[in-house]
């Protein structure tokens, strides 16, 4: 289950790579524009402000997700990404972080791009901070005695769950789009106690959450936040550097 308000904890920051990404999208009056993995509707809010004339799609696998959307009057609904096709009209699609959560989601890619009209821009973005303390702290308790058992049908992103800009660059040139990658690691601030688990709690905890009754949950937050606080010193000013890695890909197809 999501928690709009937990991901909203940290909304600024985690905008930031959503409006890196669509200002190298370039389309001008796109007559439908699809927003994949919409979340609580913040963003997509601003996809209607910068394209009002176009039809918009907002889809999100999470009711939670959408139900926030809707209270910000975005006519979200309830989808799995794999359902999803473009049509004729589909002139710009957005997916920002949410495809590290499809294992498949390079062959969605593919079909996306094979099934778009001529010169429409797919564009993504998805965390790629997977080898990072963040995340391989996580795995390393989830796979401890203690845990194990509990936590055996819980399946984490691995360090494969995403490519690298070349890869996804390689594999929309393979359809003959133009294509333009990139990555970028964030050094982001973050403030208060346990910022980082704070941080995780919203997005790759989410699923260890889903799972535990609230004392087990206490029990595993409470092991994990020294780990992290090791790998992430607090500050003399009580701010934590967190170092955020995001791979880009805005391709036109031909």
């Amino acid at each position: 289950m999501w928690d709009p308000a937990k991901y909203l904890n940290f909304g600024d920051e985690r905008a930031r790579p959503f409006f890196e990404l669509v200002a190298r999208v370039q389309a001008e009056a796109p007559r439908r524009v699809v927003d994949l993995g919409c979340g609580p509707g913040n963003l997509t809010e601003t996809l209607l402000q910068r394209w009002p004339n176009a039809d918009h799609v907002a889809i999100d696998s999470s009711p939670e997700m959408v139900a926030a959307a809707r209270e910000r009057a975005v006519a979200a609904h309830v989808a799995d990404i794999h359902d999803w096709n473009p049509d004729e009209r589909t002139d710009v699609v957005i997916s920002n972080a949410a495809l590290q959560w499809v294992p498949d989601h390079p062959d969605l890619l593919r079909r996306w791009a094979d099934r778009l009209p001529s010169r429409a821009w797919l564009a993504i973005q998805v965390p790629g901070n997977f080898a990072a303390p963040s995340h391989a702290l996580v795995r390393a308790l989830v796979r401890e005695r203690t845990w194990r058992d509990r936590l055996e049908p819980v399946r984490l992103r691995e360090e494969d769950a995403v490519l690298d800009p070349e890869g996804y660059a390689e594999l929309l040139a393979a359809s003959g789009c133009d294509v333009d990658a990139w990555e970028t690691t964030y050094l982001q601030r973050l403030d208060g106690a346990d910022a980082v688990l704070e941080w995780i709690t919203g997005t790759a905890l989410r699923p260890i959450r889903s799972a535990l009754d609230d004392a087990e949950w206490a029990d595993f937050r409470s092991t994990l936040a020294p780990r992290l606080n090791a790998a992430y010193p607090r500050r003399a000013d009580g701010s934590t550097w967190f170092p955020f890695r995001r791979v880009f890909l805005v391709a036109r197809t031909p």
